[in-house]
């Protein structure tokens, strides 16, 4: 005859195994999910994005430090030297604006391909280069 199995200790009911391990005679406690960690890989891979589109483009591209691409009929407010000119997009009824495109000549910085206006202003947005045409706006 087998001898007799001893009587299974009574469970204490606020006993609870740590997270992972099985409770005695049981199966294991399932892990608890890690989306705190997957939530801060995900923001740190955005991170790193933010931070390389940032250095691509430079820190004056990305504060609006950067020559405006203004079309045709749109006026502009042009100051600064001639060598270095600030051009700020304004309304053609604003009292700063004081030039008119008529023509924007693309992929180029030659000054001497615009036909008309008065004045010409070489730009470079990002990799394309062009030329404003420019007229005074009559006030």
């Amino acid at each position: 005859m087998s001898a007799p199995t001893p009587p299974a200790a009574p469970q204490d009911p606020q006993f609870s195994p740590p997270q992972g391990q099985s409770e005695p005679g049981g199966a294991p406690a399932p892990a608890a999910p890690a989306k705190e960690s997957k939530l801060k890989k995900v923001l740190g891979v955005v991170v790193l994005i933010v931070i390389a589109v940032v250095v691509k483009l430079g820190i004056g591209y990305v504060f609006d430090d950067s020559p405006v691409r203004a079309e045709v009929g749109d006026c502009v407010k042009v100051t600064g030297s001639e060598n270095n000119p600030d051009v700020e997009t304004k309304g053609c009824d604003d009292k700063d604006a004081n030039y008119k495109v008529l023509k924007v000549v693309e992929n180029t910085f030659d000054v001497n391909a615009c036909k008309v206006g008065e004045a010409a202003l070489a730009q470079e947005w990002d990799a394309d280069k062009f030329v404003l045409c420019l007229d005074p706006v009559k006030k």
